[in-house]
């Protein structure tokens, strides 16, 4: 994954590209995220941005959230109700597969044109149009495996 600076300077400027706004709350709540080894839960996010912003409340973190996910700048881990930040910001088109661990709940995004073109194949040969789409798969990480 690229570095937070790079990742919050390639935010910063689709945001400027796009004409919306990257306020300094959705840019803190960026920043957090990709901070984060593992998925956060909105009110884990709550609780370190209220370490620098004490009046920080719950529709301040949903709104950010819904926010960085029509920009592309996160994806919601479904299967746990938690967000991670994705690791390429600039490529709104892409099909992300999440390595979740059920050990220690670390989460790996990595992508794979090749799944990405059969899941749009196997959609369109039933009629369907593939707006958005992240395949969670649940496992064991390495680091949990060699323990």
């Amino acid at each position: 994954m690229a570095n937070k600076r790079q990742l919050l300077e390639t935010a910063q400027q689709l945001c400027e590209q796009r004409g919306v706004r990257l306020t300094p709350q959705r840019l803190k709540t960026l920043s957090l995220i990709i901070e984060q080894r593992h998925s956060i839960s909105a009110y884990e996010l709550l609780d370190l941005l209220r370490e620098s912003e004490p009046q920080a409340k719950p529709p301040t973190v949903y709104r950010a959230l819904d926010f960085l996910l029509a920009q592309g700048f996160i994806h919601k881990v479904e299967s746990t109700n938690s967000y991670i930040a994705c690791c390429l910001l600039d490529h709104a088109d892409h099909c992300s597969q999440l390595l979740i661990c059920d050990q220690c709940g670390a989460v790996e995004e990595c992508h794979d044109d090749e799944l990405a073109k059969l899941l749009r194949h196997r959609a369109e040969q039933n009629g369907f149009a593939i707006t958005h789409h992240v395949v969670e798969s649940h496992g064991v990480c390495q680091q949990c495996k060699d323990n």
